[in-house]
């Protein structure tokens, strides 16, 4: 049923959204140098790596590194790399991914392949062997605002509840938290 109501909802997704996709995908062209999309290795459902398409928001000098643990990480945004991911618009090429089946609507978050304390808890709590989500319980309850331990806390918590009503709750909840930019930090 999960699988199927993906399918579905980004096929849904993907034809509201095309036509904002290829405006975001212009005004990124004409506003800095480099390609479009950013595709970042992730860790996937028992600890697979894929790549996970992103409309660039960083300039092309950014180390390969969480956003968090850049110094400053404003003076890599692109000029409107910061209103993309306020609203969460980078992420739309995610929809993609859901349909290929790398991703799900709802899940934790993937890990860069590189956040070797997030994905070494991740592997303790059993939480590694969920599909990752373009949004998951730990999203709509601090996003940015979250230590990596209690992000666990939660993706385990989502692990061992997960429902479909879980899923639609989620989703509903993370509307209005990108709405809001609520937990959003750069």
């Amino acid at each position: 049923m999960k699988r199927l109501f993906d399918v579905l909802l980004a096929l849904t997704l993907i034809l509201i959204f095309t036509v904002p996709m290829l405006f975001i995908a212009l005004v990124i062209k004409l506003t800095s140098a480099g390609p479009v999309l950013y595709w970042s290795e992730r860790m996937g459902g028992n600890n697979t790596i894929f790549k996970m398409p992103k409309f660039r928001t960083m300039k092309l000098d950014t180390p390969t590194v969480a956003t968090h643990l850049l110094k400053n990480p404003d003076q890599y945004l692109t000029p409107i790399g910061k209103f993309l991911r306020r609203y969460s618009l980078d992420e739309l090429p995610q929809l993609f991914s859901v349909l290929k089946g790398d991703m799900s609507f709802v899940g934790p978050r993937p890990a860069l392949f590189n956040q070797d304390d997030l994905i070494e808890l991740r592997i303790q709590k059993g939480v590694h062997i969920l599909v990752p989500g373009i949004t998951g319980w730990a999203q709509i309850n601090g996003r940015d605002d979250l230590p990596i331990p209690l992000k666990v806390e939660l993706d385990e918590y989502y692990l061992k509840h997960r429902s479909f009503f879980f899923d639609l709750k989620t989703l509903f909840l993370t509307f209005f938290n990108v709405l809001s930019s609520k937990g959003v930090k750069h």
